[in-house]
């Protein structure tokens, strides 16, 4: 339950934040505070090792930087179709999920679905089958 307030607690504000006019400054530092919590969070929760924190990090800076671009680029074309927006959250989103497996062992997975990871998963999964 803790993962999924902080999965919405970030990338809705992300996908503001992408959407707004705020110099990329900003939007860079309010992106690494949001994934820093993050990291914290899922790092308290998970007990994960250091070397794991590391690529926790990584891969979550790599895709939200993406999906931040990405968004930009709807932004700036003036998309106003919201699912868009969505599809390419969606997208990220899974393939946080995909690397987050390689990286947490069998507990922590299992902890991490348990957190709303799970849920978000067969949201995504529905909405994917809804669009096809």
């Amino acid at each position: 339950m803790k993962f999924f307030g902080l999965l919405a607690a970030f990338l809705f504000p992300l996908c503001a934040f992408a959407q707004s006019q705020g110099s990329p400054q900003d939007e860079e530092k309010q992106m690494r505070k949001a994934i820093d919590a993050s990291i914290e969070n899922l790092s308290t929760l998970l007990k994960l090792e250091d070397w794991q924190v590391f690529y926790l990090d990584s891969i979550m800076t790599h895709d939200y930087e993406a999906m931040t671009q990405e968004i930009n680029v709807l932004r700036d074309a003036k998309m106003s179709n919201q699912d868009a927006y969505i599809m390419v959250q969606d997208k990220w989103s899974e393939k946080m999920y995909q690397a987050f497996r390689g990286i947490f062992n069998d507990e922590q997975w299992t902890k991490y679905l348990k957190s709303g990871a799970g849920r978000e998963k067969k949201a995504r999964d529905k909405r994917a089958l809804k669009k096809k």
